[in-house]
């Protein structure tokens, strides 16, 4: 005889049937966290997997429906988080998950985020060029919004102090990971940009984990640094390191000693720059003065020849070149005109009536017209005239006219 509670007896099928109702109606809706293992993807479309931890393994199964707009390409050795129902698969009578979703999980599903949020930001314009700040060229007064106690802070100290020494740094110390830093940061880049001390800020952290670095990744800690006034410099993490801060930033530094040498001139490049330029200047300044020595001197030499008493000079020594001039010329041009002079004279004196005149002869004038009279037709009763002899005239009136020639009055 059986035992009583042996009477029911299942088939295979009634079993695992059984199996099935109890596992989803025990369990519901899950969600499982695990490595994908033994991944297939027939042509049906569906997904075949197992998730597995360091102890144990579980079937799963995704359908092509759920397996849309996951965002990602599961693939063997990838950590996921798969939310759906326990079950069975009662022809093989094997226990399995039937995945609705699957999302990365850890660093993948950070890097989802990350990816979101950076398209987000994007597609609003936080990263554009056009709204990048100039850095200073030689801040004296920096902020950094960092730990206190981390060695991004001595890192960045050290660089300053070995570069820039002039330069006051004024540290606003946060947490950089855990879910108070996200906020601590908005907090200290607003303090920051009110109290109006710095010229510049630094913020980040040193290397870490996606997870360690996830602050520098919140969406509020991205605004605040695209809405600072103040340039930022955003250092976290090491060089292949990426956040949303840097993008967001002015400037993106590939650790904390980068952003400090960004943020400050070399000092010994400096000196030597202005070493440089002070012989230039040195140079320049000497040449100028020779100019300007040159240009005196010419403006002196024209000023002294425009001096009056230099002019006076001048006319003076013209005058006595003159004079001695005019008697040279007077000794040799005057026996000369001299000589011209006598024979013009006595050339005259050949011509002259005066020696006529001395002979007896005289000069006969009309008294009122002064004109010579040659002839007595010329004359009339009671003309006035006047008589010219060699030593005087003699006024006298025509009382008559005798036409008779010379000779007939002998």
């Amino acid at each position: 005889m059986r035992p009583d509670h042996l009477k029911n007896i299942y088939t295979p099928s009634e079993l695992n049937h059984e199996a099935r109702v109890h596992l989803e109606a025990g369990f519901g809706r899950v969600c499982v966290e695990g490595e994908i293992s033994n991944l297939g993807r027939p042509a049906s479309g569906h997904m075949y997997f197992s998730l597995k931890d360091d102890r144990a393994q579980i079937k799963c199964a995704l359908f092509r429906s759920n397996s849309r707009g996951m965002g990602f390409k599961p693939e063997n050795g990838m950590l996921v988080r798969a939310e759906g129902r326990v079950s069975l698969y009662e022809a093989r009578g094997d226990y399995q998950l039937i995945a609705e979703s699957l999302a990365q999980a850890g660093e993948g599903l950070l890097t989802a985020k990350f990816e979101l949020l950076k398209k987000t930001l994007a597609a609003e314009g936080l990263f554009e060029a056009a709204h990048k700040k100039a850095l200073p060229d030689h801040p004296v007064r920096i902020a950094v919004v960092t730990s206190p106690s981390g060695a991004a802070l001595r890192d960045i100290l050290n660089v300053l102090q070995r570069r820039w020494p002039l330069a006051r740094v004024r540290v606003y110390g946060v947490p950089v990971q855990g879910d108070e830093a996200g906020p601590a940061i908005v907090r200290a880049l607003t303090a920051a940009n009110r109290h109006g001390w710095a010229q510049l800020i630094v913020t980040g952290r040193g290397g870490g984990s996606l997870e360690d670095l996830w602050a520098f990744n919140e969406e509020a800690v991205a605004r605040a640094i695209f809405a600072s006034k103040l340039p930022i410099i955003s250092a976290v993490g090491h060089e292949t390191d990426f956040s949303i801060s840097d993008f967001a930033a002015d400037v993106r530094a590939a650790t904390p000693s980068a952003a400090a040498e960004l943020a400050s001139p070399d000092q010994h490049a400096l000196k030597q720059s202005l070493s440089m330029l002070a012989t230039q200047l040195q140079q320049r300044v000497t040449a100028k003065l020779q100019f300007c020595s040159q240009q005196l001197d010419h403006l002196s030499h024209r000023l002294g020849q425009q001096h009056p008493g230099q002019r006076l000079q001048r006319h003076r020594q013209l005058l006595q070149q003159a004079r001695r001039r005019l008697r040279l010329a007077g000794a040799r041009i005057v026996p000369e005109r001299t000589r011209v002079l006598q024979d013009l004279a006595r050339t005259l004196n050949a011509v002259s009536p005066l020696p006529t005149l001395a002979r007896g002869y005289a000069i006969v004038r009309d008294a009122q017209s002064g004109a010579a009279i040659s002839t007595v037709k010329e004359v009339i009763p009671e003309q006035a005239l006047v008589t010219q002899l060699h030593d005087g005239q003699i006024m006298s009136r025509a009382e008559g006219i005798n036409h008779a020639p010379l000779e007939d009055t002998k």
